[in-house]
């Protein structure tokens, strides 16, 4: 099967989970494109069917935005045409618009393509409520041919904002526990960042308004005034990274707190923390939180979409949105029997293996390439 995957190149979850996947797949023997409008960050060209295709948009002057979409449109007409048998976008806008217009122009030549999208959050949570973009992505929905979400909540919520025929089927994000495991923690690395008494707190993100990272340093701040030992690794880059770094200078947490970017290589980081703390207004899933479980790192974070059905009372503690003083106690509760969420933690993330969830997709595939025929 010859399969065409369409993401977001920068980091975050969608961007993460639709190139693992393509490795995933690759690695299964199936020819897979991975289409971008540069090489996504956890890219690696390493296999002989696994192929990337950078689109990147004409720049003439009486374009005030170069037109993405429809250069991503013509790139997948052109791999439909020869080299591909379905298409599979991630993220609602502008792919799944993209892959409408690429099987539009093969109907043309009566050829038919599927598209299936998944959805990973914000394409639906955040762009419905745009009332220009709503009608095109109720619109793309309806015509995938399967529409797939990350979490039992964003699919609710999915369902609620668009009326679909059916609700969007659930295949969970996933995570590949051989790279991300206990087994990468490195004790000097980890010397680097907290004395061995001190609690080591990390949290990774693409810092932007709906991750509240600005609550992570009152959190921070609040440990250390009832004398925690704590200190806060912010792995990550985004809008919010420069308000938070002046925040972390006004609440006199500099050297408590380490601000240190973007990074492929990120389980190593994520396995020398004691907790994962996380403190979103909303998540359809925490794809982070699972790749830290997965390194026997326990979370603390909001009881909101997603993370409600990813933590468990063993891997971590969940607090109400927004209450400060229960994400205290929450960190606490962990840190006294840290052990205990270690174990649960690395138990739980087993359940989302990358060799579980793979041929969920699978079957999917087959299932819309025997419909087709």
């Amino acid at each position: 099967m010859r399969i065409g995957i369409v993401c977001y190149p920068t980091i975050g979850g969608s961007g993460v989970v639709a190139t693992e996947l393509a490795h995933g797949l690759a690695c299964r023997g199936y020819e897979v494109h991975l289409i971008s409008s540069e090489p996504p960050v956890r890219f690696t060209a390493c296999l002989p069917n696994l192929h990337f295709h950078q689109v990147v948009p004409p720049d003439y002057p009486v374009f005030r935005y170069r037109p993405y979409e429809s250069a991503l449109a013509g790139r997948l007409l052109r791999l439909a045409e020869r080299r591909l048998d379905l298409i599979h976008v991630h993220y609602a806008i502008p792919h799944a618009v993209s892959a409408y217009l690429a099987q539009q122009a093969l109907l043309s030549q009566q050829k038919f393509i599927p598209f299936l999208t998944t959805l990973h959050g914000t394409d639906t949570t955040l762009v419905s409520q745009d009332p220009d973009l709503y009608p095109v992505v109720e619109l793309t929905l309806r015509a995938s041919s399967e529409v797939t979400a990350v979490s039992e909540a964003l699919s609710r919520e999915t369902q609620r904002r668009f009326r679909l025929s059916v609700f969007p089927t659930v295949i969970p994000n996933f995570v590949d526990t051989i790279k991300f495991s206990p087994e990468r923690r490195d004790e000097t690395l980890r010397a680097a960042y907290a004395a061995p008494d001190e609690i080591l707190i990390v949290h990774a993100s693409n810092f932007r308004p709906i991750k509240r990272t600005a609550l992570l340093l009152h959190i921070l701040d609040d440990l250390i005034s009832i004398g925690l030992p704590a200190r806060l690794l912010m792995i990550g880059d985004g809008p919010e990274r420069a308000q938070s770094e002046h925040l972390a200078h006004e609440l006199q947490l500099g050297d408590r707190v380490y601000f240190i970017g973007s990074y492929q290589e990120i389980a190593p980081l994520l396995a020398i923390g004691d907790v994962f703390l996380m403190t979103s207004a909303y998540e359809s899933f925490g794809l982070a939180a699972l790749e830290a479980m997965a390194c026997g790192v326990p979370v603390v974070a909001p009881a909101v979409g997603g993370l409600i059905e990813l933590v468990t009372p063993e891997s971590g503690e969940l607090y109400p949105p927004e209450n400060l003083t229960a994400a205290r106690r929450a960190i606490l509760q962990v840190i006294q029997n840290l052990d205990i969420y270690r174990k649960g933690a690395q138990e739980r993330a087993k359940a989302f293996d990358v060799a579980r969830i793979i041929p969920l997709y699978e079957r999917l595939y087959e299932r819309v390439v025997h419909r087709v025929g």
